[in-house]
C-alpha cells in the first residue's frame, strides 16, 4: 500500500498572520514543514493543498507540488477536495499541520505504520504522555483516553479520565521520576495522553468521513476526530515519547527561528 502526505494550508492565521510564508530563516515556514514530512520513508509523495495562490506559488517556488482548493471549515475538508479530483494514486491519506515545521519524520513513519498494522481501523492517529500540569489543564491541549488495544474511546479538551483517588501532580511527579527508566524496555504508565494532530486516513473512508455533516459531540467539543468516533469508526492510537513544537503565536515564530540559526551555526 502507498501513502501520500496532504498539508493543508491557508493564509488567514488569527494570531500570527500570514504564518505559512514567513521567511526569517530563509525560507517560508511552509518549506520546512514540506522538506520535514519529504524526509518521512513511508510517504511516496508530499502534496500542499492551499487556499491562497501565493501559497501554492511558494511552493512551486521551493520544488514542491502544490493544488490550489477551495474555502473550507477544516483542513480535512480541504484534503478531501485533492483526493476527490482523483490525481492521486494511493490507498493511504497523510493529514500533516503546515505550521510544525519540525515535525519529526519518524513519526509519520510510525503513523502509517500503525495503521496498516490494524486493518481493522479507518484511521489512526498518535498521542504523547502529558508531562505538565499545565497541559493537563488547558483546554488548547487535547486529550484523548484509549482502550488498552489502542483504539480511540474519546477526545476531550478536558482533562480526562478524571483519577479520583490521586492529586494530578503526584502522578505526574511519579510518572517524571520513572520514565527515564522505563520507556526504553517497558510501557510507559500514565493516565494522560496529549492527541498530536497527525491523522492518516483510508482513502475510501476519508471520503465518507467528509460527506457526513459536523457531528454533535464535535460540534460541543470543536474536535473534528470526534465526527469519527460517532460514526462507529476506529481511529487506532500510536504513543510516541514527544510532541513537536507548533507555530501559533509571533513567540513561537521568533524561538523558531533561533533554533534554526542555532543548528546552522
Amino acid at each position: 500500500m502507498t501513502a501520500v502526505g496532504i498539508i493543508p494550508a491557508r493564509l488567514a492565521s488569527s494570531r500570527l498572520p500570514r504564518k505559512l510564508l514567513l521567511d526569517a530563516t530563509g525560507q517560508p515556514l511552509i518549506q520546512h514543514t514540506w522538506e520535514a514530512a519529504r524526509r518521512a520513508r513511508s510517504l511516496a509523495d508530499v502534496i500542499v493543498a492551499t487556499d491562497s495562490d501565493e501559497i501554492a506559488a511558494a511552493v512551486r517556488r521551493f520544488g514542491g507540488r502544490a493544488e490550489r482548493t477551495g474555502e473550507h471549515s477544516s483542513g480535512t475538508d480541504r484534503i478531501a477536495e485533492v483526493v476527490r479530483r482523483g490525481i492521486l494514486r494511493t490507498d493511504v491519506i497523510v493529514n500533516i499541520q503546515g505550521d510544525e515545521p519540525e515535525i519529526d519524520p519518524s513519526h509519520i513513519d510510525c503513523l502509517v505504520e500503525t495503521l496498516l498494522a490494524h486493518p481493522q481501523a479507518e484511521t489512526a492517529t498518535l498521542a504523547t504522555p502529558i508531562r505538565s500540569l499545565h497541559d493537563l489543564n488547558a483546554p488548547s491541549c487535547v486529550k484523548v483516553v484509549c482502550a488498552a488495544d489502542g483504539r480511540a474511546l474519546y477526545f476531550s479538551r478536558a482533562p480526562i479520565p478524571h483519577v479520583r483517588d490521586a492529586e494530578p501532580q503526584a502522578i505526574l511527579a511519579q510518572f517524571a521520576a520513572t520514565e527515564h527508566r522505563t520507556k526504553n524496555d517497558t510501557p510507559l504508565t500514565t493516565p494522560w495522553l496529549l492527541h498530536l494532530g497527525l491523522y492518516a486516513y483510508r482513502r475510501e473512508f476519508l471520503l465518507k468521513l467528509t460527506e457526513r455533516p459536523p457531528s454533535r459531540l464535535e460540534q460541543w467539543e470543536k474536535l473534528e476526530q470526534l465526527r469519527v468516533l460517532e460514526a462507529g469508526a476506529t481511529m487506532q492510537v500510536a504513543v510516541v515519547d514527544h510532541r513537536s513544537v507548533g507555530i501559533d503565536t509571533p513567540d513561537d515564530y521568533v524561538q523558531f527561528v533561533a533554533r534554526v540559526s542555532a543548528r546552522a551555526a
